[in-house]
This record gives C-alpha cells, sequence and structure tokens, in this order.
C-alpha cells in the first residue's frame, strides 16, 4: 500500500477523522482522547496504530505519558494530489462551458420552445 493509499484508507473512518481533528488542537494521550467516544481504549488505540502507520500520528514520551501529535506531510501529500485532479477537471469543465456557449450562439434567434 503506498502512502497515499495508506492516508486516504486512514481518512475512511469518521472516529479516526474525529481523533485528527481533536490533536489538530494540540497533543493527546490516549485516555483523553478516548472520552469523547463510547468505546474501548484498546479500540482507540487500534485507531491511532492504524493512524500512526499511515504518518498521521507521532508518539512523544514525557515521563509516563506518550501523548499522540499530528503529523501533517501525509495530508499535504493527499491535498497536492487532489488539487492536480481538481485543476484537471477545472480545465475540462472551461473547456465544456466554452462548448456549451458555442451551441448556444449557433442556436437561431427564431428557435425557441417548440
Amino acid at each position: 500500500m503506498t502512502s497515499l493509499d495508506a492516508t486516504f484508507a486512514a481518512l475512511a473512518d469518521p472516529t479516526r477523522r474525529a481523533i485528527l481533528m481533536r490533536l489538530a488542537r494540540g497533543d493527546a494521550t490516549v485516555m483523553s482522547l478516548a472520552k469523547p467516544f463510547k468505546m474501548s481504549q484498546p479500540a482507540i488505540s487500534q485507531h491511532l496504530k492504524v493512524l500512526a502507520e499511515a504518518g498521521l500520528v507521532s508518539t512523544t514520551v514525557r515521563g509516563q505519558e506518550r501523548p499522540r501529535r499530528l503529523e501533517t506531510a501525509p495530508l499535504a501529500r493527499a491535498i497536492d494530489w487532489i488539487e492536480k485532479y481538481r485543476q484537471m477537471w477545472e480545465k475540462r469543465y472551461q473547456v465544456l462551458d466554452g462548448l456549451l456557449e458555442e451551441l448556444q450562439a449557433m442556436k437561431p434567434k427564431g428557435d425557441q420552445k417548440r
């Protein structure tokens, strides 16, 4: 699986997206990440494992704590990939808009609804 595939696979789950949203506000421990969810700490740990494997989350050691941190590089790569395709489709839509304008200009003026 490529890193881009791993990023999109990790982002496919709403719980993992919610965890990332929480980590966007700052580092957090597994316990604090688990609080808003109606699931066990091991279940949250499993989600964190998927996020870590995708490179979206890292762990630091602070004494007894092991807070998780959001890593944005994989998200930046996903945004770059999406933007490339957005630009391609935008160009195609512009071509279609131009063709539609040409077709509308070719329509005889007296030719209204029939």
